[in-house]
């Protein structure tokens, strides 16, 4: 992937909270398409490998949560979480993180990540198929910027983190700012 590319049109499918339904779960799917989650708006999109695995949940999703403020005072107006895992997986992560400000998408099928050049097998995890983890910075549905761990490959032994955390993208959105400014 690279600065310039149009994100895939797929349909992901959420669960999404009704009120008007009774009981203990109150969800309804929902399908959303790409358009419906990155047309008309600048966000930042990270993908990664699994919803409730150590990095992920200790540094990467924390870190946009926590640091929100910060990325929509640099014009972001929406932080979007993908991992291949379903909806019910991703809610539950949600909901175990507490979070308020980052939305998560379930790429439940990978086709998403798949279309975007991005699956990888963790077969030596135990994980199956899943997402090289990255972060882009998306304008209107077009990448803006490009954040791709090192060493994308399949089964790959280690799970690189820096490039794409949200200390780096916001880094990137203030230089860019600066440089426009000058």
């Amino acid at each position: 992937m690279k600065a310039g590319v149009k994100l895939p049109e797929v349909t992901f499918h959420t669960r999404v909270r009704d009120e008007s339904i009774e009981g203990p779960n109150p969800f309804r799917w929902e399908d959303k398409t790409t358009s419906d989650y990155f047309a008309g708006k600048r966000v930042v999109l990270f993908s990664l490998p699994g919803a409730f695995t150590p990095t992920c949940s200790t540094y990467q999703l924390p870190g946009f949560e926590k640091g929100f403020a910060d990325f929509q005072a640099e014009g972001i107006d929406a932080i979007y979480c993908m991992s291949v895992n379903d909806s019910f997986v991703m809610n539950k992560w949600a909901e175990a993180q507490n979070l308020e400000n980052v939305q998560v998408i379930p790429d439940g099928s990978g086709e998403f990540t798949r279309k975007m050049g991005m699956l990888v097998a963790k077969d030596n995890l135990g994980f199956g198929a899943r997402s090289w983890r990255y972060a882009a910075i998306v304008n209107n549905g077009v990448i803006e910027a490009w954040f791709e761990e090192p060493g994308l490959s399949d089964n790959h032994p280690e799970d690189p983190y820096g490039v794409s955390s949200p200390e780096t993208v916001l880094a990137h959105l203030k230089t860019a700012k600066s440089e426009v400014a000058a």
